[in-house]
């Protein structure tokens, strides 16, 4: 094949909020904690660009997400006060809550309907491991994984979307990054990928104000998944 579609994954295709807060309530329960499980996501989920900027600006090494989002649980656990109630094997189960995520409704089938026309990768901050587990717990069937451990770097470093790429083994311009994030298809764009957006209006809840319209000029705008892989048909 001669192009590939690499896409990010929480958010775009897999709604984190949902997924997470539901594998909380769960544990909250078992232990009759009047904790918003919503609200935790939310703030766990917060931290999650502050500590891959560390790692960005090189004031710390490479790490995999899974260890960022453990010690970022650390700290929510301490904010909400009900650290006491989570001994390690606890926390070592609800971090791996981001790893048992359900996909957007169109996903499934507009992933399907995009497999011939190109090679489908995930080019996500996860980890190559944990990219795995996200994709046999969602029942995705990529041709390869890409990512942030490739490059030993987080989105929106170039480098991450260069290293799919070579990963691949084509040029950046046979790429299409998909994303339901502005700046996710802003950084691909600049490292000469090709873009495709669609919006995931409730992402982060009924009061999410980013992303709902694309601010950029991307290759491809469609309203879903589904709908992105019939405008790219059309094209071919």
């Amino acid at each position: 094949m001669n192009q590939a579609f690499i896409f990010d994954v929480f958010g775009t295709l897999l709604d984190w909020r949902t997924g997470v807060a539901t594998q909380l309530k769960h544990a909250f329960e078992m232990r009759s904690l009047s904790i918003d499980p919503l609200a935790f996501s939310d703030y766990w989920r917060a931290l999650y660009g502050p500590a891959m900027d560390r790692v960005r600006s090189g004031s710390r090494g490479y790490v995999r997400l899974e260890e960022l989002h453990r010690e970022n649980l650390d700290e929510t656990l301490q904010v909400f006060g009900i650290a006491d109630a989570f001994d390690h094997q606890a926390r070592k189960d609800l971090s791996s809550a981001w790893e048992r995520l359900p996909p957007w409704p169109d996903v499934c089938a507009g992933m399907a309907r995009l497999q011939p026309l190109g090679f489908l990768a995930p080019c996500s901050n996860a980890s190559i491991a944990m990219s795995v587990r996200m994709a046999r717990y969602a029942d995705f069937r990529w041709d390869a994984i890409c990512g942030a451990e490739l490059a030993r770097d987080y989105k929106p470093s170039p480098s991450v979307y260069l290293a799919a790429a070579k990963a691949l083994a084509l040029p950046p311009e046979r790429v299409v990054m998909v994303a339901a994030h502005n700046g996710d298809l802003a950084a691909a764009s600049q490292a000469g990928l090709r873009t495709a957006f669609f919006p995931r209006a409730n992402e982060h809840g009924p009061g999410q104000k980013t992303n709902l319209v694309p601010d950029g000029d991307w290759d491809f705008v469609a309203a879903d998944l589904s709908d992105l892989a019939r405008k790219i048909e059309e094209q071919l």
